[in-house]
């Protein structure tokens, strides 16, 4: 991408990139982000989606492209709601539009009670099979995985569980997005499988559906190559579309 544009034109739009549960900024290391646009992380530390979006919000002034995965794009849609002008572009990957299930605030409060009683290394032993595609043998992916959980740590996965239950239907919003949005997932992901993410692409006019055939749940370690792909490819059509004035004061 170009460096700044003359006579006070905006320059390349910066990315914010937002990690799912027990994930950091190493979720990314791999990933090829676009030449010349900055790269800003956001961690997950917040006990609320609202207050999560609201530092997503003031990571960067003006507009951005958002990237979340898993949870971190469950942020990203509260992002949207809070303030739609600011989001140029949106890639939601590995992730779930819909309010959480009375099995899944069970499965939370579960974690969250070993948590409490320090044992967070069992908490990430049993997030750990739903991460990656089972068929492919795991390599380090595994290792990768828990060192980024451990670096998170157990006060931080603590209010992300607490996060994910203040988590509603985002289905309603997502039908007023504007903005170019890639929806990416892998298509062994089980824990996020290829309906939800065929539901989330048919609520967003002209939304780009792409699978990673043979992925998981963490495309970015799995697959960096069409995560990279479809990142270019997204902040290419962002920077194409005429930037439009928000509804109400950008937060």
């Amino acid at each position: 991408m170009s460096a700044a544009l003359p006579d006070g034109a905006p320059g390349p739009l910066p990315l914010v990139v937002v990690p799912g549960m027990l994930c950091d900024h190493g979720l990314w290391s791999d990933v090829a982000f676009p030449e010349h646009h900055r790269v800003h992380h956001v961690a997950l530390t917040r006990p609320d989606i609202g207050g999560q979006a609201e530092d997503v919000l003031s990571a960067v002034p003006g507009p951005f492209v958002l990237v979340g995965l898993s949870l971190g794009a469950i942020v990203g849609f509260e992002v949207l709601r809070r303030a739609p002008g600011r989001v140029a572009g949106f890639c939601a990957m590995s992730t779930n539009a819909g309010a959480p299930r009375p099995e899944q605030y069970a499965a939370w409060r579960a974690m969250a009670g070993l948590i409490a009683e320090g044992r967070f290394e069992e908490v990430v032993e049993q997030t750990l099979p739903g991460m990656f595609d089972v068929s492919e043998p795991p390599g380090d992916l595994e290792d990768r995985y828990r060192r980024m959980a451990h670096r998170v740590g157990p006060d931080a996965a603590g209010a992300q569980l607490a996060a994910q239950a203040t988590r509603s239907d985002a289905y309603d919003t997502l039908r007023t997005v504007r903005c170019p949005m890639t929806v990416l997932y892998g298509t062994r992901d089980a824990l996020c499988p290829p309906d939800f993410h065929r539901a989330i692409a048919g609520a967003v006019p002209d939304a780009r559906l792409t699978a990673v055939p043979g992925a998981g749940h963490l495309l970015p370690v799995q697959r960096p190559r069409p995560v990279s792909a479809a990142l270019h490819e997204l902040v290419a059509a962002a920077e194409r579309t005429p930037s439009h004035v928000p509804a109400h004061p950008a937060s």
